[in-house]
């Protein structure tokens, strides 16, 4: 657009390739008429897959709300002539597939002040440990976080009135919370 909006305004090939940066024959194919249509999408070539893509719509549609596993698919494939590959097979599947119902979220509710949950993380072990403790408060989600270099009864005592201390008052329940693999 730009080429043959130059053009019009009588700027010579090579001013025009100087001024957007391209060559002096991409500017004449451009205004030849010879650029439009050279690009675009390819069209489609034929698959192997393609004469039993109505039978896999059938066997889609027979199985449903179950998912159907493209190494049986391939299987009976094979049966009715099907040569090509396991891969083509299971893109296809996969693309025709319906989408699994998403797990209803269930929110976990709970009363402003009564529970708090605790635990001390992990972020290193050598060549020092370095840990934190962790408070949250189940209504708000609101935090409280402090590093600490042990897991005694002292640290988790002192670590727990500082965070007492910090959310303004001390929760009606104080459930300790496991946080993953590296607590062994």
């Amino acid at each position: 657009m730009e080429i043959e909006v130059l053009a019009r305004q009588g700027k010579g090939v090579r001013e025009i390739a100087r001024m957007l940066g391209c060559s002096r024959n991409a500017v004449r194919r451009v205004l030849r008429g010879q650029a439009k249509g050279r690009y675009g999408p390819r069209p489609p070539r034929p698959k192997k897959l393609d004469p039993y893509v109505e039978y896999l719509h059938e066997r889609i549609e027979q199985a449903k709300p179950a998912r159907l596993v493209a190494t049986v698919l391939l299987r009976e494939f094979r049966e009715r002539g099907y040569e090509g590959g396991y891969s083509q097979l299971k893109a296809l599947v996969a693309a025709m597939s319906p989408a699994p119902e998403p797990e209803p979220v269930i929110r976990f509710e709970t009363e402003p002040g009564k529970p708090c949950q605790i635990d001390f993380v992990i972020f290193r072990r050598r060549p020092s440990k370095l840990g934190a403790f962790t408070a949250y408060l189940g209504y708000s989600r609101y935090g409280y976080a402090e590093f600490a270099d042990n897991e005694r009864v002292e640290t988790l005592i002192a670590c727990l009135e500082k965070a007492f201390s910090f959310f303004s008052g001390a929760p009606r329940i104080c459930a300790a919370v496991s946080c993953g693999p590296w607590r062994r």
